[in-house]
């Protein structure tokens, strides 16, 4: 009997059959889920530390300088229409600058147009500080907002590109206390440094956090969005990008469920001075006691919600942020028109308010970039200018009544609340398994 060889019994050894190579998947069309990572993926912490100062310099440059209108007034020989018209151009350009430099972000990459913005913006805030006139403001303002859109929308995009699932919510819902409260605290620290360092001081500190936030990308952001990502082409992509964008319902939903609670909050700021004051009576110095405790509402909500995340779906705790936003409008609908806008009822409600503003905003965010992965920059670009779109109509809607009426403060909330719910019930459903293809 012979010894079978080498040879001989790799012979018999059944040959493996040729895999076929799965073809590359062919980017998501507009009826097709979203795509997103297996696992999720958490930003790390000097990622998160970097957007987080990329997101406050919008809010500081807003409103720390606003108690030294008139100063900027008198020194510059101007009108306080033409002070308040800074202020105007400023917002068009953090609207505008968001639609441009989204988009472009998804093509170029992060880091680049982050250095880019955040040079501009300083460069803008030196020549506010040295300005001559008004004229020469009003340019300088508008591009410090279109640079300064940079770290509010690539921010958004960063985190998209390094964080998934629940870990991304939470670090949405840690980005939110920073721009809640910064508003609140920025007039608070202008109003100090007025009387020491005058306006042209309080220009000078905002294009320092400009140079901090330079540096801070510089040194601590690596780029997030891999060449093999970006996308290529020009305009007429970037305009295909948005209509698939704009072409996710669940998208649609979730950006205006975040932008319209969003108008809420923001009617409530514009209103805030004069119903506190004028309506519920309210010293100066209470005043800034409840505009301070609404503030901390809001921290508060976005505590709760990074803490409901270690158990629960973004999606639970974005229900039950809605539901208790649109709770507490129509409960602040009947104080108001009813029983006469008692101080008894009215704070309380509004410090619910922006609790519940503390749940949805991260969430929302979120939930809407998950379904936008392939084109973030673009979707986030789109989330921050109807933000401002929103926030800048409701804005004069408030004083319609004079400055003795809370009730227009109380149907614009009503309002937007009423938008936000139908906006995640109706139309981003985030409990139904199956969506229509939008058409």
């Amino acid at each position: 009997m012979s010894t079978p060889t080498v040879a001989s019994l790799r012979a018999r050894l059944p040959r493996p059959r040729p895999v076929p190579l799965a073809p590359l998947a062919p980017p998501p069309g507009p009826g097709a889920s979203a795509p997103g990572p297996a696992a999720e993926r958490s930003v790390p912490l000097r990622v998160l530390l970097v957007v987080a100062l990329l997101c406050s310099i919008g809010p500081l440059s807003i409103d720390m300088y606003l108690p030294a209108f008139p100063a900027i007034s008198g020194d510059l020989s101007t009108s306080a229409t033409a002070v308040q018209l800074t202020l105007t151009t400023f917002m068009a350009g953090m609207a505008l600058g968001q639609l441009v430099l989204g988009p472009l972000s998804d093509r170029l990459g992060r880091r680049r147009l982050l250095l880019v913005g955040a040079a501009t913006c300083f460069a803008a805030g030196v020549v506010c500080v040295l300005t001559p006139s008004i004229a020469v403001m009003v340019v300088a303002r508008f591009v410090q907002g279109f640079s300064g859109a940079a770290g509010l929308v690539i921010g958004r995009a960063v985190v998209a590109d390094v964080s998934s699932g629940r870990a991304a919510a939470r670090a949405f819902s840690t980005l939110a206390v920073i721009q809640g409260v910064a508003p609140v605290v920025a007039p608070i620290l202008g109003g100090l440094l007025a009387g020491p360092v005058g306006w042209r001081g309080i220009f000078g500190v905002i294009a320092a956090a400009s140079l901090v936030m330079t540096l801070a990308v510089l040194l601590l952001l690596p780029e997030t969005l891999p060449a093999e990502r970006r996308h290529s082409g020009g305009a007429a992509q970037v305009a295909a990008t948005a209509r698939r964008v704009l072409g996710r319902r669940r998208y649609v939903g979730y950006v205006l469920t975040v932008t319209s609670a969003f108008a809420g909050i923001f009617a409530y700021v514009s209103a805030a001075p004069f119903v506190f004051t004028n309506v519920l009576g309210l010293s100066t110095g209470w005043f800034s006691v409840a505009f301070a405790a609404n503030a901390i509402g809001i921290v508060a909500g976005s505590s709760s919600s990074a803490l409901l995340l270690r158990r629960l779906d973004p999606r639970t705790v974005l229900t039950a942020g809605v539901s208790l936003q649109i709770t507490c409008a129509l409960a602040m609908g009947a104080a108001v028109l009813v029983l006469g806008s008692p101080t008894v009822l009215v704070l309380p409600l509004l410090w619910l308010t922006m609790y519940a503003a503390g749940l949805t905003f991260g969430n929302a965010t979120a939930l809407a970039i998950e379904q936008v992965r392939f084109a973030a920059g673009t979707g986030s670009a789109v989330q921050g200018a109807l933000q401002f779109g929103f926030a800048a109509l409701v804005s004069p809607l408030v004083g319609l009544a004079g400055e003795a009426s809370a009730v227009p403060m109380a149907v614009v909330m009503l309002g937007a609340a009423a938008v936000s719910a139908t906006a995640l019930f109706a139309v981003a459903r985030p409990w139904s398994r199956r969506l229509p293809a939008p058409a």
